[in-house]
C-alpha cells in the first residue's frame, strides 16, 4: 500500500481534518469581525450576496466532517483496544469535551467571568455523540450501520413535531433558548438527533482502513459513495419535497435563488446538509491518498491536534477582536459578552469588510500554525502522559 499509516496515522484523514479545521476558523473569524453579522443571517437570500453567502455556506462542512472523522478515528485508535477499553476511553473523553464546552470554551467565545450565556452547542454534541459511540461499538457493524441510515435519513419526519419551550425534545431535535433566573442563557443549538448518527457512521467507515482491505477498492467505494450521496442531495433538493425543513424557492436574482437552493438547515443539520457535506468528505477521502509534499505537512499539522487547535483558536480570534474594537474606538469591553455575539444589539455599527475578515483568518492561521507544531511535536515525545489523549 502507499497510503500513509504510521503510527497509528492517516494522513489523509488528518488532512481533510486540518483542512475543515482551517475553513471552521473563518467562520468564527466571521462572526467577530464582519459588521454585516450584526444585520442579518449570511445565508438569508433576501439580504445577502454571494461573497458573503458563501464566506458562510462552506464553513458548512466542518461539523458533520469532523463528527464523521471522529467516529474514523475511534475505530482507528481502537484497534488495539479491546471493545471494554474503547468504550472507556470514548465515555470519559466524551465527558471531558462535555465539561469544557461549559467551561473553557464559553469563557473563549464570551469572555464573561459570570457566564451568563452557556450552552450545548458542538463541542458537547460530539462528546455526547462520543458516549452514545462507546455503547454502539458493541453492536455489530450491520447494527449499528441500519441505526445510522434511519436516523439520517428518517430524522427529518420530526421536524412536525413542535415543542417550544420543551428543554427535552431541545436536546433531542428541536433547538431552543432558555431564559435562567437573573438574565441568564442556556442555547441548545445543536441537539442529539442527527449527530449521534453521523458519528457511528464514521466508526463504521473505519474498517475501510484495515490494511488487509485494498487501497484501490477503498477509493473506488468511497468515490461512488461520494457522487452518490451529493447525487441524491441534488435530486432531493430539486424535488423540494423531504431533506430539509426550509425549501427552496425562485427569489429576485439568479444569483438569490442560487443561495435559496443551497441555503440548507443546519440546527439541527437536516438530511439534504448532510449528504452534500458527508458526500464531499467521501470524495475527498477518495482521491487524496496519495498526496505528498509541503502544502499537505502544513495542513496536517492542524488536523493532528483538532481540539488544542480549537480551544486555543477561539482565544485568539476573541482576543484579537477585543483589540480591533479598542483601536477602532469602540473599546475592548463591547467584547465581553453576556450573550451570543449576534443576538447582541450593542454590537450593530462595530465590524469590518469581509476583506478584513479574510485577512484576519490569515492571521489567525498564521499564530495558530507554529502553536500546533508545536504541540504536535510534543505530544509526539510524551505518549507516556495519557492526559495528552484528551486535549
Amino acid at each position: 500500500m502507499t497510503q500513509t499509516i504510521s503510527k497509528n496515522r492517516i494522513e489523509s484523514v488528518d488532512l481533510l481534518k486540518g483542512l475543515v479545521m482551517i475553513i471552521m476558523a473563518l467562520d468564527h473569524v466571521r462572526d467577530y469581525f464582519h459588521f454585516s453579522a450584526y444585520y442579518f443571517n449570511p445565508v438569508d437570500p433576501a439580504h445577502s450576496t454571494i461573497p458573503i453567502f458563501m464566506t458562510r455556506w462552506v464553513t458548512h462542512f466542518c461539523a458533520p466532517i469532523f463528527c464523521f472523522l471522529a467516529g474514523l478515528s475511534a475505530y482507528l485508535s481502537g484497534r488495539k483496544k479491546t471493545k471494554a477499553e474503547l468504550s472507556s476511553f470514548l465515555v470519559k473523553r466524551g465527558l471531558w469535551l462535555i465539561l469544557m464546552e461549559i467551561t473553557l470554551v464559553t469563557f473563549a467565545w464570551q469572555f464573561d467571568p459570570f457566564f451568563r450565556m452557556n450552552g450545548f452547542a458542538v463541542i458537547a454534541v460530539l462528546g455526547f455523540s462520543m458516549i452514545v459511540l462507546a455503547g454502539l461499538i458493541h453492536l455489530s457493524r450491520t447494527t449499528i450501520l441500519i441505526f445510522c441510515f434511519i436516523v439520517i435519513f428518517g430524522h427529518n419526519l420530526l421536524d412536525g413535531i413542535n415543542l417550544p419551550g420543551n428543554f427535552l425534545w431541545a436536546l433531542i431535535h428541536q433547538p431552543g433558548i432558555f431564559e435562567l433566573s437573573n438574565g441568564f442563557k442556556f442555547y441548545i443549538d445543536y441537539p442529539a438527533i442527527p449527530w449521534i448518527a453521523v458519528m457511528p457512521l464514521g466508526y463504521c467507515c473505519g474498517i475501510y482502513y484495515d490494511r488487509s482491505f485494498d487501497e484501490k477498492r477503498r477509493q473506488r467505494l468511497f468515490t461512488i459513495a461520494g457522487f452518490a450521496a451529493i447525487g441524491l442531495f441534488v435530486i432531493l433538493r430539486w424535488l423540494n419535497i423531504y431533506g430539509d425543513p426550509v425549501p427552496w424557492s425562485v427569489q429576485h436574482s439568479s444569483s438569490a435563488t442560487f443561495m435559496s437552493f443551497l441555503n440548507l438547515n443546519k440546527y439541527p443539520p437536516s438530511l439534504s446538509y448532510l449528504l452534500i457535506t458527508l458526500g464531499s468528505a467521501l470524495l475527498f477521502l477518495g482521491n487524496t491518498e496519495n498526496l505528498k509534499g509541503r502544502v499537505v505537512n502544513f495542513f496536517t499539522t492542524f488536523g493532528r491536534v483538532p481540539f488544542f487547535y480549537y480551544l486555543v483558536h477561539l482565544y485568539v480570534i476573541h482576543f484579537l477582536a477585543a483589540t480591533f474594537a479598542l483601536l477602532s474606538g469602540f473599546g475592548w469591553k463591547l467584547l465581553v459578552l453576556p450573550d451570543w455575539i449576534l443576538e447582541l444589539k450593542s454590537m450593530q455599527g462595530y465590524g469590518f469588510s469581509l476583506i478584513v475578515v479574510y485577512g484576519v483568518w490569515l492571521l489567525v492561521i498564521a499564530i495558530m500554525y507554529p502553536l500546533c507544531k508545536a504541540y504536535d511535536k510534543y505530544k509526539a515525545n510524551h505518549k507516556e502522559k495519557v492526559w495528552l489523549s484528551y486535549l
